[in-house]
């Protein structure tokens, strides 16, 4: 459990969890994170104690949280249970997980197993989305004003506002799609693996994510206020269709940086998360399923 995540007391939260686990007659043991540096450590133990006692691994946190306990996980054969508690919980929604955290408690109990495709950069997983360019910037930025003015999503959306007054850079890309290959001048790309997430912003390539594909986005170069219009059209779930929003579907793509200058290692975003990583930029689809628990009896509201 990640200590940090929620806007709830981390203490009232772990007391919450315990009681709906002791009243199932669930044997459980938490381990609280304060540091994000000690996720790792900790998903490692839990993974341990799964696998002596035949029970289940389960991630408290957002997004960034359960990516980090996903990386241990995957690959095991180990039952994920997840308690969602970040900003937009993207990947607890998409399967109909309750944010509450009393209720999202009580349906682990009578929960079920459904395989979840992940994918994967350079090898490291991620369950909703991986960028490159201004998604990275807008996280980090989206960070710091969560610092200073609390976690909501009106705060996230205030910090985007913000960041593209900066006027962005734009990316020249050299994109080997399955094999093909194109270019691409941008200021982001986005691969997506979140259905609900591509529904939310009007995309229409779910399906591909159904046949085992990721799908892409990414803005052609526009200026500020063309940026400012993106946000708009996603907000009312139509930058799918906008015409300077280009995306498309794949199973493989490489992605290589053109730009001034010898360094070859780049920022990106995985699921709310910053890291470095070396170029090219490989997206696929894992190789393994994520054996997610998920509601037997789900509330359309817990998808919204």
């Amino acid at each position: 459990m990640n200590a940090g995540s929620g806007r709830d007391d981390a203490g009232d939260t772990r007391a919450v969890i315990q009681r709906v686990l002791q009243a199932g007659g669930r044997r459980h043991e938490i381990k609280l994170v304060r540091d994000p540096s000690d996720l790792t450590a900790a998903a490692q133990w839990a993974a341990e104690q799964a696998r002596r006692h035949h029970g289940v691994v389960v991630a408290a946190g957002g997004d960034g949280t359960l990516n980090a306990v996903t990386q241990v996980v995957l690959g095991t054969g180990l039952p994920f249970g997840i308690l969602p508690q970040g900003t937009f919980n993207y990947f607890g929604r998409a399967y109909g997980i309750p944010a509450h955290t009393e209720r999202a408690t009580n349906a682990l109990l009578n929960a079920h197993i459904v395989p979840v495709q992940v994918g994967t950069l350079n090898g490291r997983a991620f369950l909703v989305n991986a960028s490159v360019g201004l998604y990275p910037q807008l996280l980090e930025d989206r960070e710091a004003y969560k610092q200073r003015y609390g976690r909501s999503r009106f705060v996230a959306l205030i910090s985007g506002l913000v960041t593209l007054l900066q006027r962005p850079r734009q990316l020249r890309l050299e994109l080997v799609k399955d094999g093909e290959l194109r270019e691409l001048r941008t200021p982001t790309l986005v691969v997506g693996n979140n259905p609900l997430q591509l529904e939310q912003l009007g995309f229409t390539e779910g399906e591909i994510l159904r046949r085992g594909g990721l799908v892409a986005m990414s803005p052609k170069p526009v200026g500020t206020l063309a940026l400012y219009g993106m946000i708009l059209l996603g907000m009312l779930s139509r930058l799918g269709r906008a015409e300077n929003v280009v995306s498309f579907g794949f199973h493989e793509l490489r992605v290589k940086l053109r730009k001034e200058g010898r360094r070859n290692r780049h920022k990106v975003a995985m699921d709310g998360e910053i890291f470095h990583m070396d170029a090219p930029l490989v997206y696929r689809v894992a190789e393994h399923k994520l054996p997610l628990l998920v509601p037997r009896d789900i509330d359309p509201a817990d998808r919204a």
